[in-house]
């Protein structure tokens, strides 16, 4: 392991233990010192880079301050093109952040745009119940605006301030506001979250030890034949699902010994974004609580579920639903396939500027359009036991394709992800094209196409219904 990586590691394995503290703090105290701890955190491992982020809020402040109904869209603009100045900031002679720096900008995007949305809902519902005398029925909106110093508070929280998961400004309020946080569920859910880390992670060191990334990038690994550079691609994708599998299952777990993002499971939570019904106190029976906002990895359905478009779902799930919410909808195509290519050229430049990502992701639409062609033209025509076989095959080339996109992923520059993928054959690229190729033939692709775009609408509804509910802008 990395310098690096051992720092994240200690920071992780020290916010367990210390949330199970911050339950014994009145609102107060518990916004202080989480504010306190967070920025420490970030000035002894970001120095003089922790300026990037304290001028991130202070800029989305002076826009939510100075113009809340164009909140939404100027700070989007504003933390992304300041992400943008923050990775070129080397042409301007000035020193490059440190890798912690990054991960806490990135977070902090996130956060303030998510914020900026939850200010002008606030002020949209305000105005409302003015012109109703009714009370919004908006389900868990702000109260009222947040100050700077609430808006400090949220941003440096210690919690999940390097590597997430990301959570709204009303998850963060509700937490400094439990009741009573000793009597909600700490150490059991905690501890089943933690069980399977020192498993994910003595694989993680294990694998990489015989598969080190550095190997695709030298002569010598071209020598070899097709099928142990194609094998090699499984290997490196085994390696970072472990990785990130130990990484947030960790930070899951000191939100979950903090309290953060506790939540009954009758309010039907959705990671990142909270509940998504009212709910109140049921004093006749035992409440049941749930982590699921905070939820941001699903093991066993990332490995295990069979299409590509859902294999998304299941990974950084509270990034997804940030995606979904603010720019999913706002893209400037009607189509789901190329909405969903926005979609994943904006996760791309969230990510960073190289070229590996942006190769990677923008394969995903590509795979969504070969399964959804083979989907209806082949699947659709099948018996049970012939859909059950496709089904098989639909996921293994759905982990293949995540292998392949991986690669991008970590070798970072197009050329060594063009050479890689050049030595396969660009592989998984052919198999997708022949797919839609097949479908378009057997008469499946365009049906599919409107099928696909229709089920991509309704979900769209019903995400817009929980906007409205929520507060969320959807325009």
């Amino acid at each position: 392991m990395s310098p690096d990586e051992l720092v994240y590691l200690g920071i992780l394995a020290a916010s367990i233990p210390v949330g199970f503290l911050f339950r014994y703090l009145s609102p107060p105290v518990k916004q202080g010192a989480a504010l306190l701890l967070g920025l420490s955190i970030t000035i002894a491992t970001c120095h003089i880079h922790t300026l990037h982020s304290l001028v991130t809020v202070i800029g989305t402040w002076i826009i939510i301050r100075s113009s809340w109904r164009h909140a939404p869209a100027l700070s989007l603009s504003w933390t992304f093109l300041y992400l943008l100045f923050f990775r070129l900031i080397t042409w301007f002679g000035l020193p490059p952040p440190t890798p912690f720096a990054n991960a806490v900008q990135l977070l902090l995007t996130l956060k303030m745009v998510s914020l900026a949305n939850e200010v002008h809902s606030f002020h949209v519902e305000k105005k409302k119940e003015v012109s109703s005398f009714a009370k919004s029925p908006v389900i868990g909106g702000l109260a009222q605006e947040p100050s700077l110093y609430d808006i400090l508070s949220y941003s440096y929280c210690y919690v999940g301030i390097m590597t997430g998961p990301f959570f709204r400004f009303q998850t963060y309020v509700d937490w400094l506001n439990q009741p009573s946080p000793m009597a909600l569920p700490g150490s059991a859910p905690c501890l089943q979250r933690l069980k399977l880390v020192p498993v994910y992670g003595a694989l993680f060191v294990a694998v990489n030890s015989v598969f080190p990334l550095a190997y695709v990038r030298t002569d010598e690994f071209l020598d070899h034949n097709f099928f142990f550079r194609f094998f090699y691609m499984v290997a490196v994708f085994f390696v970072f699902r472990m990785r990130f599998y130990a990484a947030w299952c960790g930070a899951e777990a000191g939100c979950i010994s903090a309290g953060l993002g506790c939540y009954p499971e009758k309010a039907l939570s959705k990671p990142g974004g909270g509940p998504t019904v009212n709910y109140s106190p049921d004093p006749s029976s035992e409440e049941k609580y749930d982590f699921k906002t905070i939820q941001n990895i699903d093991c066993y359905n990332t490995d295990f579920c069979v299409k590509v478009r859902h294999g998304m779902r299941y990974w950084n799930m509270t990034v997804q639903w940030w995606l979904h919410h603010y720019i999913y909808p706002n893209a400037p195509f009607k189509a789901y396939t190329l909405r969903a290519g926005w979609t994943m050229f904006i996760s791309a430049y969230w990510h960073g500027l190289h070229a590996g990502y942006y190769l990677s992701f923008l394969t995903i639409p590509l795979c969504i359009a070969a399964e959804s062609a083979m989907e209806a033209s082949v699947r659709a025509k099948l018996g049970p036991r012939g859909q059950n076989v496709f089904d098989w095959v639909h996921w293994f080339l759905k982990m293949r394709a995540y292998d392949y996109m991986c690669m991008g992923f970590v070798l970072l520059k197009a050329s060594d992800t063009v050479s890689y993928w050049t030595s396969i054959y660009f592989s998984m690229h052919v198999i997708a094209v022949c797919c839609i190729v097949v479908g378009r033939v057997l008469g499946g692709g365009k049906r599919d196409a409107r099928r696909a775009d229709k089920e991509q609408k309704k979900e769209g509804e019903k995400t817009g219904d929980v906007k409205e509910k929520t507060g969320e802008k959807t325009d």
